[in-house]
């Protein structure tokens, strides 16, 4: 949130800069020799005025609604209204500062030629300042693919080095499976339910989305092999609403969540519990709780430890981006993650 303020901050320093050095630089070489420097200063004041207001028209709201969206038609019209509306407007001020404070009672200057004056510069110079912005916004952009397609490939080879040899290593959980007693039937199937559960990592998310009901059955495996690990008196209830369905998401989004909570689930208290909850609040709206209590000497072992909490908001931060809300609430015996997703 600091950062974000200390940004915002710099943003607006920097425009007050640059209209301010425009304003130094038309005053001082542009200036109208046969004007006071006195009127020069308000002429040109009213331009700064009247060009920064289509500049900002345009920026945030011509540009996002049109030209971002490939309208480019609305986007030309809707930039030549404003010069012209613009142009209007200073050409009736330039009119009433002449007739009321800089001549007062001389002859009203011709309103054709003052307007004709007043597009041409409301014009020239707004244009000028959006292309300049476009072609500034266009760069950056560029750097930020360029980065992003870095970070895929570095990410893309970072997988594959982890993936050593899956066949291999099924192959080895099959000759455990086979030599493990079949008397012993809980640990027949932990093994089980945890290959299928790598089979799921390995070849199955290897894509930008998942079904649900995929990710569902995966933290249900995950939720088993963790109550039979467990202490007995661990209390583990996980639910999911019938509304929780149809619909895909980003693989291996929850679990992180999940794996902290019974890293860190207490031992010791009179309730040893974790709680997990996955609703289907509107329509596209996904609501993701977990709690677990804690120990009181745990202290900020959570926060500090928690480097998978840290990958996963990073994800949400690529994947859902402004459509995402996540609140930790860390308390002195308890731990909760909400997690709410806009889908579209």
């Amino acid at each position: 949130m600091q950062a974000a303020g200390s940004i915002a901050k710099y943003r607006i320093w920097a425009h007050i800069a640059t209209w301010t050095l425009l304003y130094l630089f038309w005053v001082t070489v542009l200036q109208n020799r046969s004007l006071t420097f006195s009127r020069t200063l308000t002429v040109q004041f009213c331009y700064l005025a009247f060009i920064a207001g289509n500049y900002y028209f345009d920026l945030y709201f011509t540009i996002p609604r049109f030209l971002y969206r490939r309208k480019y038609v609305l986007f030309g019209l809707s930039v030549i209204g404003g010069i012209l509306i613009g142009s209007f407007l200073r050409t009736l001020l330039a009119l009433y500062m002449t007739t009321h404070v800089f001549q007062p009672g001389g002859r009203t200057p011709d309103f054709q030629a003052v307007f004709l004056n007043s597009l041409l510069n409301i014009a020239f110079w707004t244009i000028v300042i959006l292309a300049v912005h476009l072609v500034i916004e266009k760069i950056r952009f560029r750097k930020y693919i360029d980065t992003i397609e870095k970070e895929k490939t570095k990410n893309e080879l970072d997988f594959l080095k982890a993936q050593f040899n899956p066949h291999f290593l099924f192959n080895s959980i099959n000759s455990i499976y086979g030599h493990i007693d079949k008397t012993n039937p809980t640990a027949r199937n932990m093994l089980l339910t945890f290959s299928e559960m790598l089979r799921y990592q390995l070849y199955e998310c290897n894509v930008d989305s998942i079904g649900i009901d995929k990710e569902i059955h995966y933290m249900r495996n995950y939720d088993a092999l963790q109550q039979i690990r467990k202490e007995e008196d661990l209390v583990v209830r996980m639910s999911v609403s019938k509304e929780v369905k149809g619909f895909n998401i980003a693989p291996l989004l929850f679990i992180g969540f999940i794996e902290n909570a019974f890293k860190y689930v207490s031992t010791a208290a009179d309730e040893n519990k974790v709680e997990i909850s996955l609703d289907k609040k509107e329509e596209n709206v996904v609501s993701f709780r977990v709690f677990n209590t804690k120990e009181r000497n745990t202290g900020n072992a959570i926060k500090d430890r928690g480097i998978g909490i840290v990958n996963v908001r990073r994800r949400l931060e690529l994947l859902y981006p402004g459509r995402h809300d996540l609140t930790i609430t860390d308390s002195e015996r308890t731990y909760e993650v909400n997690l709410e997703i806009q889908l579209t």
